[in-house]
């Protein structure tokens, strides 16, 4: 309860400072300031039977997010979650971001604070609210640090290069061995591309895993717009050291998105996650997991602003007693409906 109480405080204070500012004001100061929530009635079952704690009416997803802008120069972001955290957490295991960014110019910037550790692909960077079914390795990262990066963009801003150096992943609070590790990290470099129908995410990446022990990733995610349609499509090699570099410990996922409407999306989705090593270092994809998952789904926006979804999605697993993972169980099949909103407390102002 703290931090939900500390949240709606952040909110109230916040639509005080925003109330304050004057018209010649309004290019900085708060630009963005929402609270978004997703409420699903949903089913789980394992070989044909209800998985009861896991079935009915659930609420997913409530964050608050703030986005502005302090002057020119320098911008600001935050996301929290608002949900009761465990004995063990605190506050900021709730935060999923909260930096400031340097606009050194128009291509160049620094950000510090609690960001998203730059690992490529598509499915990786999605809001988790707009995510029904995962692959694995989505599902087991900890994908929110604190840490320090460097960004620059080139060719009319069509692509932008980032180098950063965040808390580890795989630090405290995961045990490894009984023990808790907080002084690792992680060194990301990353190039974004947009170039009309195919855009891109790639990421190599070095992430320790135990005091100077290091996973490498080669992640390259690609998104290609046709028409009507939208393909989104990642790969992901992960590597310790000593061990075969290519689809010993890798991750496939892609998402097929036809556009219907302004208001309509139909999708389907596949993820593949295998790890056939028997070296220990990646805790997100276990040694002796191979998971396949496929999923399918409507999504009808309620608002022309799309500030207002529903959903309905279905989805099955593939894997063996023998290499199944402690995510996701053979011959699980889930489903779910649901509404996602957005309320934009800017327009509380008006």
């Amino acid at each position: 309860m703290k931090n939900t109480l500390c949240a709606l405080l952040a909110v109230l204070c916040c639509q005080i400072l925003f109330a304050q500012q004057d018209e010649a004001s309004q290019n900085w100061g708060i630009q963005k300031m929402a609270i978004e929530a997703r409420a699903d009635y949903q089913r789980e079952y394992v070989s044909g039977e209800a998985i009861k704690e896991n079935c009915g009416f659930k609420g997913q997803y409530l964050n608050f997010r703030i986005d502005g802008k302090f002057n020119e120069k320098l911008s600001y972001a935050y996301r929290q979650r608002l949900y009761k955290v465990q004995a063990d957490e605190t506050f900021f295991d709730a935060t999923d971001w909260l930096y400031l960014k340097y606009h050194v110019n128009d291509r160049l910037a620094f950000s510090a604070g609690k960001q998203v550790v730059a690992v490529g692909g598509y499915e990786y960077d999605r809001n988790p609210i707009d995510i029904y079914f995962s692959s694995e390795y989505w599902w087991n990262t900890r994908c929110y640090q604190w840490g320090v990066d460097a960004s620059y963009n080139f060719n009319d801003g069509k692509d932008i290069l980032l180098a950063q150096v965040c808390q580890s992943p795989y630090g405290s609070p995961l045990e490894v061995n009984g023990k808790c590790y907080n002084d690792m990290y992680a060194f990301n470099l990353m190039w974004y591309g947009s170039h009309g129908w195919f855009n891109t995410t790639y990421s190599v990446n070095m992430v320790e895993y135990l005091p100077g022990q290091f996973i490498n990733y080669i992640a390259l995610g690609h998104k290609l717009n046709v028409g009507d349609f939208s393909l989104e499509l990642d790969f992901m090699n992960r590597a310790v050291r000593n061990q075969t570099f290519l689809f010993k410990d890798c991750s496939v996922m892609g998402d097929l998105t036809y556009f219907a409407s302004d208001r309509m999306n139909i999708f389907a989705k596949a993820t593949y996650d295998v790890n056939n090593s028997d070296k220990v270092g990646d805790y997100c994809v276990a040694p002796g997991t191979e998971v396949t998952r496929v999923s399918a789904g409507i999504e009808y926006f309620l608002l022309p602003d799309k500030s207002a979804r529903l959903h309905a999605a279905l989805c099955q697993t593939f894997c063996s007693e023998k290499k199944a993972s402690a995510t996701f169980l053979p011959e699980q099949t889930m489903a779910s409906i649901g509404l996602k909103w957005n309320m934009n407390l800017l327009s509380l102002k008006k």
